[in-house]
C-alpha cells in the first residue's frame, strides 16, 4: 500500500484513490476538449501515476463506456497555501502588497531598497492588463464549486455534460477535514464572480449521481453544505508562458497562464522558472 510522507500531511496533502468515467459522446463538447487528455482510455500519465489501471466494464455504471483509476494527490488548498507562506517566511522572504501599472515597477519593491536584479511575473489573469505584459491570450475560465461536509473517501470525475456544454462533474475529499469539493463548470471568457444557484443544484445532483455514497443514496437534500465558491481560472490560449525578457533594463521571468492546473503543474513550472532566473543572474554577473 502506498502511503504519503509525513510532510504531505503538514502541507494539507494526501494520496487518494481516483477514478475517471468516460462517455464517447462527451468528447466533442467544450468540457470534453478541455479534458481531452484525461478522457483518453490510456492518458499520457498512465506510466507515471501509481496503481494505474483500466476499469472493468461492470464497474463503470450506466452510460459509461470506459474509465480508469489510479492513485493521485489531493490538496487542502487552505492548509497548503498557509504552509507555503510559512515556509517562505522561514527562508527570510518578505511579502508586500502594491498596485503596479507596469511590470518593471516591481523591481523597485525589493526589501533591500535597491532595484531587484530579476522580477518573476506570476500575475495570472492580471497579465491581461498589466503594463509591459498585456497578454491578449489570457482569459478567465469560470468555475463554480460546492464544498460539503459529507465524505466520499475518494476522488472521481466523469465526462458527463448533459446539463450544459461547459459544465463538468468531479468531487474530491480534501485532507485534514477540509470537506469534499463538488464541481463544477468550465465557462470560457466568463468574468461573473457571482454564484449561480441553479448551477449549484446541478453540480450537487451530478456529484450524488456519480457517487451515491456521499449521502448514503438519499439525494442532494442530505448534503451538508459548508460554502459555495466561484473562481476564475487564469487560462492562456497557447499554453502556460514560462520565458524571460527585458523591460526598461529589468529582466522579467514570466510564469503564468496555468488555467485550472496551477497546483498540479506548480513544481515543474517553478523549476523551469528558477532555471531561467539562474541564467539571467549568470548573464548579469558577466557584465
Amino acid at each position: 500500500m502506498l502511503t504519503a510522507p509525513a510532510v504531505f500531511l503538514k502541507q494539507g496533502q494526501k494520496l487518494q484513490n481516483t477514478s475517471v468515467y468516460i462517455r464517447k459522446k462527451d468528447l466533442e463538447t467544450a468540457t470534453g476538449k478541455y479534458l481531452a487528455e484525461k478522457l483518453k482510455v490510456e492518458p499520457w500519465y498512465k506510466d507515471i501515476v501509481p496503481n494505474f489501471r483500466l476499469l472493468a466494464s461492470e464497474s463503470l455504471g450506466d452510460g459509461f463506456e470506459s474509465g480508469h483509476a489510479f492513485t493521485s494527490v489531493c490538496i487542502n488548498t487552505g492548509i497548503y497555501l498557509s504552509w507555503l507562506v510559512s515556509h517562505c517566511l522561514q527562508k527570510g522572504l518578505t511579502f508586500k502588497r502594491a498596485n503596479l501599472k507596469h511590470i518593471s515597477d516591481a523591481a523597485q519593491l525589493h526589501s533591500s531598497g535597491q532595484e531587484a536584479h530579476v522580477v518573476v511575473n506570476c500575475t495570472g489573469l492580471s497579465a491581461l492588463k498589466l503594463g509591459g505584459v498585456e497578454d491578449k491570450n489570457m482569459m478567465p475560465i469560470r468555475g463554480q464549486t460546492v464544498l460539503v461536509r459529507n465524505e466520499a473517501n475518494m476522488m472521481c470525475s466523469s465526462s458527463v455534460t448533459d446539463d450544459g456544454d461547459d459544465e463538468v462533474c468531479y468531487l474530491m475529499q480534501r485532507a485534514a477535514g477540509g470537506g469534499t469539493l463538488l464541481g463544477g463548470s468550465y465557462q470560457r471568457g466568463n468574468w461573473d464572480s457571482q454564484l449561480d444557484p441553479n448551477l449549484a443544484v446541478r453540480i450537487m445532483k451530478r456529484a450524488v449521481d456519480l457517487c451515491p455514497a456521499l449521502t448514503g443514496g438519499k439525494g442532494i437534500e442530505h448534503l451538508d453544505i459548508i460554502r459555495q465558491g466561484v473562481g476564475l481560472r487564469p487560462y492562456r490560449h497557447g499554453g502556460t508562458r514560462i520565458e524571460k525578457e527585458k523591460f526598461k533594463g529589468v529582466w522579467v521571468v514570466h510564469n503564468y497562464g496555468h488555467g485550472g492546473y496551477g497546483y498540479q503543474s506548480s513544481y515543474g513550472c517553478s523549476q523551469k522558472a528558477v532555471r531561467l532566473v539562474g541564467e539571467t543572474l549568470a548573464t548579469k554577473s558577466k557584465l
